[in-house]
C-alpha cells in the first residue's frame, strides 16, 4: 500500500473521476489498499468476479494512474501484479480568477496540503481550533483533517508539496523562483538555543540547508490562538529563498550553486517542494512549520515565479 496522496483538480482530471464511477473499480482500489499487491486472478477471486471483468477495469485504473502493474516471475512464465499508487485522493478546485499580469505568478499552499510525508515523533498537527488527530503518532499526518492544519512539527523526515507550475499554463519564461515560509526548530517545550538543520529541496535538488537557531516560546506568536499553550512553539523566523540563473539565495545571501537550469521547470507540470530534517543532519533539532492562524505571519507556504 502506498502512503502517497494525489491532489487533483476535477476540471483537469475528469478522466480520473469518471474512472471512479464504477463499483467494481472502487472495490479493486479498496482491496489493494487494504491487502496490498495482488495479481489479476487473486483480485478476481477476492471479489468473486470473472477475470475478464477484472482485467478490463484494472486497465482503466492503470490508464488514469491509480494503479501500477509490474511483471513478476511465476511458476509458469510471468504474471502481472497490481499495486495501488495512492492511499488518498484529494479533490481541490483551483482558483481560476484571472489575475493582473504584474510579472509574478504566486501560489499560496495551505500547510496541510502536502502530497508526501515521512515523519518521526515527536510530531503533530494543529488547526486554529485544536489538535488534529493524535500527538506523536506519525500516521496522523495522513488524517484528512490535516487540510485544516496551521502548525505542524516533527523530529526527522520531511513533508513534500506539489505546486502547480502555472508558468507553463501562462506560456511564460521564468526568470526566478521565490519560496517563503515561517520556520523554527522543535524541542519538547521551547528553547532559545536549539539549532536544527532544515533542508529545502525543489524538484529533487537540494537548494539549501538552513540552521534554525531556536524553538521560540518567550512570547505568544502574534497570530497563535489563545488555546495553544504558551509552553509550546509560538512563532518562527520568516525564511525566504530565491533561485536565479546564478544560484540560490537565502535572505539575499548566496547559499548554493543550484540554479533555475537545475530545476528544469519547463519540463514539469508541477513543482515539488520538500522541507525536512535529514537523518544525518549535524543539528537534528526538528522542525516547526507555521501557517495560516499561527506564528507571527499567519502565511501559507508561498511560491512565486518571476517572469523573465
Amino acid at each position: 500500500m502506498s502512503n502517497e496522496i494525489m491532489v487533483v483538480d476535477p476540471l483537469e482530471r475528469l478522466d480520473l473521476l469518471k474512472s471512479l464511477a464504477s463499483e467494481v473499480r472502487v472495490r479493486i482500489l479498496d482491496l489493494l489498499h487494504r491487502k496490498g499487491p495482488k495479481n489479476v486472478n487473486q483480485v478476481a477471486e477476492e471479489l468473486g468476479l470473472p477475470q475478464s471483468t477484472i482485467s478490463a477495469n484494472i486497465q482503466v485504473l492503470v490508464d488514469v494512474g491509480l494503479i501500477e502493474t509490474k511483471s513478476q516471475k511465476a511458476r509458469k512464465g510471468s504474471q502481472k501484479v497490481c499495486y495501488s499508487t495512492f492511499s488518498e485522493l484529494v479533490v481541490v478546485f483551483k482558483d481560476r480568477t484571472p489575475a493582473q499580469d504584474i510579472g509574478v505568478i504566486e501560489v499560496a499552499m495551505p500547510l496541510g496540503l502536502y502530497t508526501r510525508c515521512e515523519v518521526s515523533a515527536p510530531c503533530g498537527l494543529c488547526s486554529k481550533d485544536g489538535v488534529i488527530g493524535l500527538l506523536d503518532v506519525p500516521d496522523t499526518f495522513l488524517d484528512p483533517d490535516r487540510m485544516r492544519a496551521g502548525l505542524l512539527w516533527f523530529t526527522r523526515g520531511f513533508v513534500e508539496y506539489q505546486f502547480p507550475n502555472n508558468a507553463t499554463l501562462a506560456n511564460a519564461k521564468v526568470g526566478g523562483l521565490e519560496l517563503a515560509m515561517e520556520l523554527s526548530s522543535e524541542v519538547p517545550g521551547t528553547s532559545k538555543d536549539w539549532p536544527s538543520d532544515i533542508t529545502v529541496a525543489i524538484n529533487g535538488h537540494e537548494i539549501d540547508t538552513w540552521t534554525a537557531p531556536a524553538d521560540y516560546g518567550d512570547k505568544r506568536g502574534k497570530h497563535t490562538p489563545g488555546w495553544w499553550k504558551l509552553a509550546g512553539s509560538q512563532y518562527g523566523d520568516l525564511a525566504h529563498w530565491r533561485v536565479t540563473n546564478n544560484g540560490t539565495y537565502r535572505n539575499n545571501n548566496k547559499v548554493s550553486k543550484c540554479s533555475l537550469a537545475d530545476l528544469e521547470l519547463e519540463r514539469h507540470r508541477s513543482i515539488r517542494i520538500r522541507i525536512g530534517v535529514k537523518e544525518d543532519a549535524r543539528h537534528p533539532g526538528g522542525i516547526n512549520i507555521f501557517g495560516s492562524g499561527f506564528g507571527n505571519y499567519s502565511n501559507d507556504i508561498v511560491l512565486r515565479l518571476l517572469k523573465a
